[in-house]
Parts: structure tokens; sequence; C-alpha cells
């Protein structure tokens, strides 16, 4: 499959761009966007990376947590995911008394509720993010400006920390279920429905959705991105292989900065073998995914008309 059929596949709902930092997955997953909106699909990119570039990348202020329609677009929204104001949410929500009177207990017995955060904060908001848009359809494309590798992977193994998480909390929720009971008899309290255990069963739910969701080449594609230099080739191959273990398709590799020849420039030249040298081996050790070459831009790729030029390179059209 090649990225112009994952970005105007009718089916593809979500495409992550992923890669070592500094490779411009940033910029990719702008240009993906661009196109997916110009072909009238109705998209949404979002950056789940704690240092967000992405209002760089569209030249427009997408900061603070909500969506944010791009300017010049009637179809394509943007949004960097707020880490502290998802925190702030969810402290409130654990500690402000709503969580019912069996997780009030389980506070009292584990300590403060507050301290009770799910494994991965930074990546529990993000992968919490995706868990939303994955029941919204509100948009027909969402677009994930990922962190660098190693925050990727942690937001993609979140399915089985958070599932063991939340099994942790309903078996608590078990072995109190019965002394609560007792108790709410002994003080003639009846019968109270905790909601709170509910949601928790709810979102193990949503959890495993999520899962089928981010397996399903139809519906998802991860595109790496990466650069012709040999540390980003080692971070590639550790990507893909976690990307193979949880059964995420990822069938297309963006290998961007591509230094042209210039004989001329002996310092230029050696970056060229160099990155030469490297495109080799990467064809070698990923011919059975689609490849597309992006030359280094003489400037930065910054608002709506760099990001076409780059997504006309994306998908094999000429650049004027």
């Amino acid at each position: 499959m090649t990225l112009r059929d994952i970005i105007y596949k009718d089916t593809v709902k979500f495409i992550l761009s992923g890669g070592k930092g500094g490779v411009g997955k940033t910029s990719s997953a702008g240009a993906m966007a661009v196109l997916s909106a110009q072909h009238g699909f109705r998209t949404l990119v979002l950056s789940t990376d704690p240092a967000h570039s992405l209002s760089d990348s569209f030249d427009q202020d997408l900061s603070g947590g909500d969506v944010i329609p791009i300017e010049g677009f009637d179809n394509l929204w943007g949004m960097e995911i707020s880490t502290e104001k998802g925190m702030e949410d969810f402290q409130k929500v654990i500690g402000d008394g709503n969580i019912g009177p069996e997780a009030q207990m389980a506070a009292g017995l584990m300590g403060d509720m507050t301290g009770m955060a799910p494994p991965g904060s930074d990546e529990a908001m993000a992968f919490g993010k995706i868990l939303e848009f994955i029941e919204d359809s509100s948009y027909d494309r969402v677009i994930f400006d990922t962190a660098p590798t190693g925050h990727t992977l942690k937001l993609l193994e979140l399915p089985d920390l958070l599932d063991s998480w939340l099994g942790k909390m309903l078996t608590l929720r078990q072995r109190l279920s019965s002394m609560m009971g007792a108790l709410r008899g002994f003080f003639g309290g009846g019968d109270q429905e905790d909601s709170s255990w509910q949601m928790i069963q709810q979102t193990k739910d949503k959890i495993r959705a999520a899962r089928i969701e981010l397996s399903d080449p139809d519906t998802t594609q991860f595109v790496v991105v990466m650069i012709p230099e040999a540390m980003a080739v080692f971070e590639t191959q550790r990507l893909l292989a976690s990307l193979g273990s949880w059964h995420i398709p990822a069938t297309h590799l963006i290998i961007n900065q591509l230094v042209p020849p210039n004989p001329s420039c002996s310092f230029c030249s050696k970056r060229y073998e160099m990155q030469q040298s490297n495109l080799d081996d990467i064809r070698e050790l990923y011919s059975d995914m689609d490849l597309t070459e992006v030359p280094l831009f003489d400037g930065e790729i910054r608002g709506i008309e760099g990001l076409t030029k780059l997504g006309k390179i994306l998908i094999g059209e000429e650049v004027e």
C-alpha cells in the first residue's frame, strides 16, 4: 500500500506518524492532514508529543488542549494535547468525592486517591484521546503526530498496562463490596450504586475496542518517518519490531531530509555519500515496505503552502 493509497483510502480513519526525534514526524503528519482535507475528508490532526511543534508547522496557535479550526479550511482541525489539563481533570474526578463509597474506602486503605494515577501519565492522557476519537464520528480521519520513539512505545504498550491497572481496581472493588454492603446495612444506608466502578469496566471495554481498531489495517496505519542515518535506522528497527508485536499495521516508511549531490562542496559530498550508503541499507532492510524518499528542503516547512508542497512529494506528484 503506497502512502497515496493510505491517505486517500476511505476506510482508513487513523494515521499515526512516528519515529526518532527531529526526523520530520510533525511536518509529515501536517502534510498528510492537509492532503486528507483537500481530498474532502473531515480531518483532525493532533499532537501527542509533550514537546509540541504542530503549531509551528501550521503557523497557527493550536495549544491549550482544545480542537481548533485550521485557517483556510472548513474541514481541517488541529489540537495539541495538554497533558497538564488532562491530569487536572483526572485528579478532579478521583479527588472530589464523586468516586463512590467503595472507592472512598479504597482510598483509605491504599492512600490518597490522587496518587493512584494510571502508569505513564503523559502517555495515558494521549491514549485517552485515542480512545475518545475512536468513538467520535465527527471526523473521517484522525492523524496523530506522536512523540519520539521512546514515548510512542510507552503509548502503544498502554493498553496492556491500563488493562492490568484497571483490573487491579476491579479486584479491589470485589474485595470491598461485601464489607461495604455490611457497613451500609449496619448504618441503615441501604444499597448504593458506585458508578465509578462501572466507569472503570467501561474503560476496560474501550481499551479492548481500541486494540481491535488499531490492529486493523483497513482502518489504521502507522507511517514511520526516518532519516538515512545509523541512529535513526536502529530506532526504526526497534519501533517496527514493537509495532509488529502489538499487531499495529505499518507498511510505509518516509525517508526524509535527503541531501542532493553537490560535487563543488566537500562537506555536502560527504553527507551525500553517507546518506546514500545508509539508504542502500534501508532499501535492503525494508524491501517488503513501501518507501517514500523526501529531499532536504532549503528552508523550514511551515504553513499551508509548505505542507502542501511536502504533501505532493509524499504522494509522488511533481512540485513546481
